[in-house]
């Protein structure tokens, strides 16, 4: 196990936090030489040293500054990790959610004097699991480097959160467009069309009234454009808002989203299409599980051609949107 004073100083530098009298610049020397120290005082990766089992300490660190800085910082990347319930689990353990039951009684008219009613009672939500898949980058170049001075260590997680982050978001967004996609009327305008403002009107009205809560739009930059200017709004505040942010920030009172797309695997094609999903501002529709701790699996030098050594930074984590209060989509063209 690392130390875990070592462990702080890492983390504190890469969130600029530094504490005492270090400065960036000392904290990255400090861990470097860590680093250095545990890798049996080498400034070089040597595949025979790896093979021989000589550098389990360098992983150790290595391991546990990235999932700390970058697994636990996943949620500030992208607002639409508000609405994520997450779940830390060890490997193996259970990761079953329990819905809530979003029915209500029914009220109905007694005369005087009498009880006959029909009993009613909550019968409880569905349970639902979420399948976790392992997820990894390589990152032997960077770490090669961090040992050789070469590059500051907050790059090596830069580069790994980055990977990390994008991955997760598309899995994200892959599971919130299936969900949504089944939705009918009165919660869909059932094919895509022009904009309009009453039908989206209508819409986030069903929605409120279905579940008496605020309803919020989000969507991609491409989709929330074609939201036009409300009427009767002031238009120095409208253009305003416009030309900061590209959008306009409500619909009326109702607060607008926006979600960064990102491409499908292996093509140009955006992720998130034209459509508008009208979710309720405090609804944890999107279930998340990251199972076990984030590792490193180092590949067998001797199997390359060129003698290069590899090194796997893994995490198993599930995404699945389910949709158990009422929610809607407003598909544009």
């Amino acid at each position: 196990m690392a130390d875990a004073n070592l462990i702080k100083l890492a983390v504190d530098s890469y969130k600029g936090h530094i504490a005492g009298n270090y400065s960036t610049e000392d904290s990255m020397e400090v861990l470097r030489k860590a680093l250095i120290e545990a890798n049996g005082g080498s400034t070089t990766l040597d595949f025979r040293a790896i093979r021989d089992g000589k550098c389990n300490g360098l992983f150790s660190i290595v391991e546990q500054i990235i999932n700390k800085t970058v697994i636990e910082g996943l949620p500030e990347s992208c607002p639409l990790f508000n609405y994520v319930e997450w779940r830390n689990l060890k490997e193996g353990d259970s990761n079953i959610f329990e819905l809530r039951d979003n029915g209500v009684f029914v009220v109905s008219d007694i005369a005087q004097g009498t009880q006959g009613l029909r009993r009613q009672r909550l019968t409880g939500g569905e349970e639902i699991t979420v399948k976790t898949q392992l997820k990894g980058v390589k990152i032997y170049e960077e770490l090669r480097r961090v040992l050789a001075g070469r590059v500051d260590f907050n790059d090596l997680i830069d580069k790994v959160s980055e990977s990390f982050q994008k991955k997760m978001r598309n899995d994200m967004y892959d599971a919130v467009v299936s969900a949504f996609a089944g939705l009918a009327a009165p919660y869909s305008n059932g094919t895509a069309g022009s904009f309009d403002e009453g039908k989206l009107t209508t819409i986030i009205d069903h929605v409120e009234a279905a579940t008496g809560k605020k309803a919020v739009v989000i969507g991609s930059k491409q989709a929330v454009r074609k939201i036009t200017g409300v009427k009767g709004a002031d238009a120095n505040t409208a253009k305003e808002e416009l030309f900061s942010m590209g959008y306009y920030g409500h619909f009326y009172t109702t607060p607008i989203i926006v979600m960064e797309n990102a491409h499908k695997v292996g093509s140009t094609d955006f992720i998130l299409g034209n459509d508008l999903y009208i979710v309720t501002g405090d609804d944890k529709f999107i279930k998340g599980v990251i199972e076990g701790d984030t590792l490193i699996i180092d590949g067998k030098a001797i199997d390359n051609a060129d003698l290069s050594q590899e090194y796997l930074m893994a995490e198993a984590w599930g995404l699945k949107a389910v949709i158990s209060e009422q929610m809607g989509i407003y598909k544009l063209s």
